[in-house]
């Protein structure tokens, strides 16, 4: 039988996501054992957004989480995650609502990144003020350009942050998430010039702050390469995998453990089938032919895609009926679940029970 199957599928309305709880547990064991010790892993929990998956890290050993959303921080706390690093530089309200997290759940740590000494200023402005202290870490861009200073510019931005109160500076952050050479050894070369660089700059801050700090770096495709460094790793999309990731990176030993379900509506003619996996269930930024893959029917193509409709083109729709569900592997599993208001949870091939997929609101309580 095929690891996926759903023994009580007639039970599942489609378009749903389904996740396969061994396959979670069992992935957040592999990157455990990549990094050895517990303290060097910060899962980034943009991918699951799910109380019950931190909590399985959290059983596992995990202390520390990275997110990108308050409703994403204030979900760890609610389950009194110890250590949270908010990898979004907090303007606008952002900045209050991160302090009403610091107060109103005092047993989990917050912090921060930073990379522009303007914002860095009203943060400081903010939690002097209501006699807090928030830690921060310095975002580097290391190629990437989509946040973060350069390293070379780093310096400058330490310098001005060093008097201000209510700041402590906890160290450096960098996600290259530009380095997805298919080539494992081609993007571990890669990786490890880029951090070189970062390797420099702590060595410098270290000596101006007079104490050590800590490095969090990577996503999942650098994971393997910087496992081995004594810094925090903080990859996401291992936790459930993705088939983007499957395809570009088939060396990782993370499985799938999140599918999304959907039903044939209607065969249209001899080579074209439509399912109800419209744009609302399934992260809709790849190119239409590679959004999502079938396990049991790989020869399905996209060809149309609308709200709530994907057409298929396949090469007999003679051994489909309306009905027939298909499962499916999205291309990017992380937009992916925050479609989604709630998942079912699969064990034993059975269908269990629904986790909600609460981090997917933008707002929680604060």
């Amino acid at each position: 039988m095929y690891w996926y199957r759903i023994d009580n599928i007639e039970r599942i309305d489609t378009p749903c996501l389904v996740l396969y709880k061994e396959r979670i547990k069992n992935n957040i064991a592999r990157a455990i054992e990549r990094v050895t010790d517990p303290a060097n892993l910060r899962p980034h929990v943009k991918t699951n957004k799910i109380p019950e998956v931190c909590r399985m890290m959290m059983d596992a050993g995990v202390t520390k989480f990275k997110c990108a959303t308050i409703a994403e921080a204030e979900m760890l706390a609610i389950i009194n995650a110890p250590d949270v690093l908010f990898a979004y530089q907090p303007v606008g309200p952002k900045g209050e609502r991160l302090l009403n997290l610091v107060i109103h759940y005092p047993d989990t740590k917050f912090s921060c990144i930073v990379d522009h000494i303007s914002a860095v200023q009203e943060l400081s402005k903010i939690f002097t003020s209501a006699g807090e202290e928030l830690s921060v870490y310095i975002d580097l861009n290391t190629g990437m350009n989509r946040t973060g200073v350069a390293p070379a510019d780093a310096y400058a931005l330490l310098s001005g942050m060093q008097n201000l109160s209510g700041i402590r500076v906890e160290g450096l952050h960098a996600y290259d998430g530009h380095l997805t050479d298919p080539d494992p050894l081609a993007r571990k070369e890669e990786t490890d010039r880029a951090f070189g660089e970062i390797k420099k700059l702590a060595g410098h801050v270290e000596n101006v702050l007079g104490r050590k700090i800590k490095i969090i770096a990577g996503g999942s495709p650098t994971f393997a390469a910087h496992a081995s460094r004594n810094i925090e790793c903080s990859p996401g999309t291992f936790v459930f995998w993705d088939w983007g990731y499957k395809r570009r990176f088939p060396e990782e030993p993370f499985e799938y453990a999140a599918l999304v379900l959907t039903r044939i509506i209607s065969v249209v003619n001899n080579n074209t089938i439509t399912v109800d996996l419209g744009h609302k269930a399934i992260a809709s930024e790849n190119p239409i032919q590679s959004r999502v893959h079938f396990l049991n029917a790989p020869d399905a193509r996209p060809v149309s895609h609308s709200e709530e409709h994907m057409v298929l083109n396949v090469p007999d729709a003679a051994g489909y009926k309306p009905g027939d569900v298909l499962y499916g592997v999205p291309a990017h599993v992380c937009p992916t679940i925050a479609l989604y208001e709630r998942a079912v949870l699969i064990e034993n091939a059975q269908a269990t029970t629904l986790w909600r997929v609460s981090a997917r609101d933008r707002k929680i309580n604060f």
